[in-house]
């Protein structure tokens, strides 16, 4: 049976909450996932939610599969949630500055990607999407699943995937 994880967009929350991080208003990778070059991961659920006050003011919101790295903050692996088999394996994906992470401080030029799920989210708002059993967006092995915003306004936002093994 697949194992599945969930990443957030921050650092494992400890003895404080999850901390969400500012959209800016230039296009931005909030959370990243990179495939090792074995291993094809399956998207079960995203979902993002924003903090703004502006009712009517959308976010871009996309589900994207790239051929290059972002560079982001690493997720370490206690970052990783396992959601099912709690004492079972560590996922396998990835983890650096240009692997898994979030809070992108560099897009890096993308030559290829595969558009997954776009939504317009009002910035006051959120937006989830749960795959039906057996239709799961395959990433590929050596590619990076990507939460990406571009936003008119800067909000703080909280983004998550889900993704089996």
């Amino acid at each position: 049976m697949p194992r599945q994880y969930t990443a957030w967009n921050g650092a494992a929350p400890t003895t404080a909450a999850l901390v969400p991080v500012t959209t800016g208003t230039a296009i931005k990778t909030l959370l990243q996932i990179a495939t090792p070059s074995t291993l094809e991961l399956e998207v079960v659920q995203w979902g993002i939610s924003f903090d703004g006050t502006t009712f009517g003011a959308k976010i871009r919101c996309e589900l994207i599969e790239t051929d290059v790295a972002a560079t982001v903050t690493a997720h370490g692996a206690t970052g990783i949630v396992r959601v099912t088999d709690p004492p079972g394996l560590a996922s396998q994906v990835t983890l650096g500055t240009t692997a898994t992470g979030f809070t992108a401080s560099g897009e890096g030029t993308t030559t290829a990607s595969r558009l997954l799920d776009y939504q317009l989210v009002d910035q006051s708002s959120a937006y989830s999407y749960t795959w039906s059993l057996g239709n799961y967006p395959i990433i590929a092995a050596s590619k990076f699943l990507r939460v990406r915003v571009t936003a008119t306004a800067a909000v703080n936002a909280a983004a998550f995937v889900t993704w089996q093994e």
